[in-house]
């Protein structure tokens, strides 16, 4: 039997198996197909601690983290890693009692309850929406292709491979919803995480555990104004960056949204938090520092060129099937919560109010699953795929995260006054931080985004009481802080 047979079956096996465990533990959860918002998008509030915290680790984990962060072939990465901790305990304490406190089906139903208009929900729910779609989607799948032609030497087209990816994934997302995939990602998530442990003390055990002969900058926690993390953002934007994803971005927040209670869900998030303390941070950037010592700068293709060379080719189709469902758990679950958006903040409130969820979202899955497709392309000009998304990120992440500050913080704001900031820091960060702008600023795109948020902040006052003559007065304890 031939190396690339015997890899094919194992990876088989295993995917199979994966599958077949998930549709056990579902099977019986049966949805109204007519009425099924709730349990297709939140699993019909069934989801226990243990699958909060699975379906939340592998969302987040997937090739373009263990790719991407490892494509950069240094230390200074684990610092994204250890600040998402403090934004999972934040998501934990601060936003989820407000979530469950307003029963939302997503983060922007907050807005819409705070603001009372339907317009800034549907607004930030299509900014989220077009990021999942322009983003998120093609770079997932790009990476997770990129992974697979590297690890295992094959001369088949990448686009071919990302196809796959895109196609099964999809599948995935339309016919299981919210259940189906937070049971895969847990199972997914436990192969994951112990096959890229095993590469890591695999690697180690390549070069004797000796890190002599790495540059020093290649092993340092203390970016230069050069580095992609210099040391200084770690006090400017990193905050709020974990804020906003851990806490306001609808494809991890769903999974928190879907426990019977705060108490439970809180539970899965602080797990979620422990496990990326513990474990997450030597996977992401241990394996790219010893594949610079073993190759030099090789980028992106660290991860799956180092992997090929140590894994035992009995465990590579193990590992093949376990960054597959990495690759497969983060699409679907991106395509879940596009979807969610859509149906929830725009649909049901302009089109429909009582929609054919699982039909609509077909049709829906089918239209982000082709344009990801035309995305992939893009993508792969990238020079990292980490940094590259890290950038594009900020044109949503600050102006959105100002909108939810805004109406956690203050009462009687002008819907259409946050939406205007909305607008404002959007084109204010892309034209501070894109070459070729005339107002292409040279300070780091991670200190631009505090300075986009408090400006966003600020607007959104101001135009308040000038444009529309309201004053906004402090609501801040009004919003539960503690479960």
């Amino acid at each position: 039997m031939s190396e690339n047979t015997i890899q094919f079956v194992v990876f088989a096996l295993v995917t199979a198996a994966i599958g077949l465990f998930t549709y056990l533990k579902c099977k019986g959860q049966n949805r109204h197909l007519q009425s099924a918002t709730k349990e297709y998008f939140l699993a019909g509030g069934g989801l226990t601690w243990i699958f909060v915290a699975g379906s939340i680790t592998l969302t987040n984990l997937s090739t373009d983290q263990l790719v991407g962060m490892n494509g950069n072939q240094m230390a200074l990465l684990v610092w994204w890693e250890l600040a998402a901790v403090v934004g999972l305990i934040l998501l934990a304490k601060v936003f989820l009692p407000v979530y469950y406190r307003y029963n939302c089906t997503t983060t922007t139903e907050l807005l819409e309850k705070r603001y009372n208009n339907k317009h800034i929900r549907a607004v930030i729910g299509s900014l989220f929406f077009l990021g999942n779609a322009l983003i998120y989607m093609p770079a997932v799948i790009y990476s997770g292709a990129l992974f697979m032609q590297t690890m295992f030497k094959v001369d088949i087209p990448l686009m071919y491979i990302a196809t796959a990816f895109a196609i099964l994934g999809a599948l995935y997302a339309f016919f299981g919803g919210l259940r189906a995939v937070a049971v895969s990602d847990t199972y997914n998530g436990i192969l994951v995480l112990s096959m890229a442990i095993l590469v890591v003390f695999l690697a180690l055990n390549a070069i004797d555990y000796d890190f002599s002969d790495i540059p020093a900058e290649r092993l340092t926690l203390i970016g230069d104004a050069d580095s992609p993390i210099p040391w200084t953002t770690l006090f400017t934007g990193m905050l709020f960056i974990q804020m906003y994803y851990w806490g306001t971005n609808q494809t991890i927040t769903q999974r928190a949204m879907a426990a019977p209670t705060v108490k439970e869900a809180q539970k899965g998030v602080l797990a979620a938090a422990g496990i990326r303390l513990l474990i997450v941070p030597a996977i992401v950037v241990l394996p790219g520092i010893i594949s610079f010592k073993l190759y030099g700068d090789i980028g992106d293709a660290a991860y799956g060129r180092i992997v090929g060379d140590v894994m035992p080719l009995w465990l590579t189709g193990v590992f093949a099937a376990a960054m597959a469902a990495a690759v497969l758990s983060t699409y679907n679950s991106l395509l879940n919560s596009a979807t969610a958006l859509y149906v929830c903040d725009i649909h049901e409130a302009y089109i429909n109010k009582d929609p054919n969820v699982v039909k609509l979202s077909g049709y829906v899955t089918l239209l982000l699953t082709s344009l990801t497709l035309v995305l992939v392309p893009i993508y792969q000009q990238a020079e990292s795929i980490i940094n590259l998304l890290q950038q594009l990120n900020g044109l949503l992440s600050m102006p959105i995260f100002s909108i939810f500050v805004v109406g956690l913080l203050f009462k009687n704001v002008d819907a259409r006054a946050g939406i205007a900031a909305v607008i404002l820091g959007v084109v204010m960060y892309g034209l501070l931080t894109f070459e070729g702008s005339p107002l292409h600023s040279s300070w780091h795109y991670i200190h631009l985004m505090p300075i986009t948020l408090f400006t966003c902040v600020s607007f959104a006052l101001i135009v308040n009481r000038v444009v529309f003559g309201q004053t906004a007065q402090w609501a801040g304890r009004s919003v539960p802080l503690k479960s």
